[in-house]
Formats: C-alpha cells, structure tokens, sequence
C-alpha cells in the first residue's frame, strides 16, 4: 500500500461531513477517463470531480460550454470503472439543466442511472437554488458551485476572480447559504478572495471545496492536467504544479522517433522467433509457390 493510505471501503456523504466537523480536509481532483481514474484512486483522493474542464483538458475546446451530455457521460463511464472507493461527482454541462426542473432532473438521473455517478454538479446562484432544490427533492445529491462559474464566464467578465469587493463578496456568500438551504450536499468556491471563503466557511453546515479560494476551505480541488502539468494551456494563479508530466511525456515520444528513425527500436529483445525449423520450412513452401 502507498503512503497515501488509500481508503479500502468505499466513502459516503456521512464521510464527508465526519471529516467536515473534525477539520480533516477534503481531497478532491478531476479526472475525464480510466487510467486517471486508477491513479487519482490509488492516490486515496475523497471526491474525483469528472468536470465539464475536460472539454478544454481532454476533447479540445477553447472552453467548457461546447462539451455535450453524452460527451460528459462516456467520460464519467470511463471514470466510473476505474473507481471503487472515492465518491464520483458528474458535472451537469452548460445547457442540460438551466432551462427547467424537469429537464434538469432528467439529465443528472442519467448520470446516476448510466454513469453511476454520487452526486451531479451545477453551477451558479439564481435561477439555478431552484433546479438544486428540484434535484435534491427528486433523491439526486447536488454539489454547488459558486464564486467563478466557467459555464457563465463571459457573463461574470471572463475567467477572473469574483467576490473582491464587499458587495460582490456578500452576493457570492448569498448565493452559497441559497444552494446550502436548497438541500445541496457540498458547495464548491472558486477565484474568491481568501477573505471570503473565511467568512463564508463558519455558516456553512456542508462541506465547503475550495478552488483558487484560500485555505480556508473544507477541502479543495484541482485539475488532473493542471497539477500534474499534462495541459499545455495557460493555468491560473492559483494552481501549484507537482510534476511536469508533458515535458517527461514529449522528452519520451521524441526519444522513441529518433530510436525508430536512427534503426535502433525495434532490437532483437523485442521481437518474437519461430520455433526451430520453422523458418526454412516457411521457405520452402514459399519456394514451392
């Protein structure tokens, strides 16, 4: 076993809140298919995030509004066989929920009916407490997200912090004590000044994650890609890297087209023979041809 003394049964909300009130903090990463899935497991993280990011990380896009339902599903799939202990939490995409209760419960039933997923997560204060509470009601655990909500960034002025002046501060608070009241079962914080999150943390009953929001937090959650270094995209300032897995990546790709182009891979140690005598008597039967 690792260092990491990975979980050996398989977490639960009650779990959350355990470690919640005895200060035990939160381990929450994303992960988009199976092999991160086995490595963030083996890690012993608490919560995999399977995040709407992955449209930028994994498939490509310039940000996350493009990723569609059933792109977001066969992620969560993967992810789902890779994982037995941590809780999964599958990210509603933009536009599968905003619109009205019923289709927002439809979509997260599918994410619990096919992906098998914990909770879902939705984004935003607003109109989006009621689709919250319209989940919670339908026996589908919600996480919450406020502060930075990357579906909605262009609305929110781009892909920048929120909440740093006391009024726009008090909106985010409202925002999470409003998904807190419609039953969602952990909140997310994201790009607030440290300030806020040390307000907001002692009126919540629920677990709070922070990303880009200070230490304050219940626990906190980064990107697969942008902490272990495999996103060639810009990151933002609060992501610390702990490996540079593109850069060992590239180095190992390129050391393998040069042995290919120079004649040295493949070598004899990697090939297969045939048995005695097999290969003279394949060329006698080509002879015989």
């Amino acid at each position: 076993m690792s260092a990491h003394a990975a979980p050996t049964k398989r977490l639960t909300l009650r779990d959350l809140d355990v470690k919640k009130h005895a200060g035990e903090p939160i381990v929450m990463v994303t992960a988009y298919d199976f092999p991160s899935a086995q490595i963030v497991e083996e890690a012993g993280v608490d919560m995999v995030l399977v995040g709407d990011s992955a449209a930028m990380t994994v498939l490509g896009y310039d940000s996350t509004v493009p990723v569609t339902t059933d792109e977001m599903l066969m992620l969560t799939k993967a992810v789902r066989r890779g994982v037995t202990t941590s809780l999964i939490v599958g990210d509603l995409p933009f536009g599968s929920y905003e619109a009205s209760d019923e289709i927002a419960i439809a979509t997260a039933q599918r994410f619990v009916k096919e992906a098998g997923v914990d909770l879902v997560k939705i984004e935003r204060g607003g109109a989006t407490v009621e689709r919250a509470r319209a989940l919670v009601n339908a026996g589908i655990p919600v996480v919450g997200h406020v502060g930075l909500t990357p579906q909605t960034a262009t609305s929110l002025g781009g892909y920048r912090a929120q909440g740093r002046t006391a009024d726009a501060a008090l909106a985010v608070i409202d925002d999470a004590l409003a998904l807190q009241d419609a039953g969602v079962s952990v909140l997310v914080i994201e790009a607030v000044p440290s300030e806020v999150t040390a307000a907001l943390a002692p009126m919540l009953r629920i677990p709070l994650i922070g990303i880009g929001a200070g230490a304050d937090a219940d626990g906190q959650v980064l990107v697969f890609h942008d902490l272990l270094g495999i996103y060639a995209g810009g990151v933002a300032k609060f992501v610390k890297r702990y490996a540079d897995v593109r850069g060992v990546s590239v180095a190992g790709v390129a050391a393998y087209a040069s042995e290919v182009r120079g004649g040295v891979y493949p070598g004899p140690e990697h090939g297969y023979g045939m048995a005695e005598g097999e290969a003279a008597r394949l060329h006698e039967l080509l002879a015989a041809r």
